[in-house]
């Protein structure tokens, strides 16, 4: 009974080790998939917002900017209700980064809580009111910081074009 039970045991650790060791192979293999993809451009320079201020000068926006570092711009202000900045919002946009690259846009409306998109909408939304349109420009501490995200890279300034369809 002794012999069998210790036979068991050594069977019931070999299979423990077995899946253990294959846990951590696939934790490994996660680990170095999401640092290949989050690994940003090595021929970017990190933007500053002198690269965001020549951007408004040489696009002849009339900008302003928050406490924060977030330049903004109202075309349209709109007139409906004013968000805050843990509504849920719907919004059209494309984001582009200060070179004209397009990184994201949707044209049918985009609905999320503000509480859950980066620093720089939750900022940047509650400047306008339900039917406004401007732009957003945001700098990378607002954004993606140094490691970026997907296309784009760390350290990028964020461009915007946003219009709030509605606050639900």
């Amino acid at each position: 009974m002794e012999r069998e039970f210790i036979k068991n045991f050594n069977l019931y650790l070999q299979n423990t080790l077995k899946i253990e060791m294959k846990n951590y192979l696939f934790i490994i293999c996660v680990t170095f998939i999401l640092f290949s993809c989050s690994m940003s451009d090595s021929n970017f320079e990190p933007q500053t917002e002198a690269d965001i201020i020549k951007y408004i000068d040489v696009n002849n926006l009339d900008a302003q900017r928050s406490s924060s570092g977030l330049y903004y711009v109202i075309n349209e202000l709109g007139n409906g209700v004013r968000p805050t900045s843990s509504s849920n919002v719907t919004v059209t946009y494309r984001g582009t980064l200060l070179d004209g690259t397009v990184f994201d846009q949707n044209s049918n409306g985009f609905t999320s809580s503000l509480t859950r998109v980066i620093l720089g909408w939750r900022e940047g939304i509650p400047y306008f009111k339900e039917g406004g349109e401007g732009i957003l420009l945001i700098p990378s501490n607002l954004g993606y910081g140094d490691s970026g995200a997907g296309s784009i890279p760390g350290g990028a300034v964020l461009v915007f074009d946003i219009n709030l369809i509605s606050v639900n």
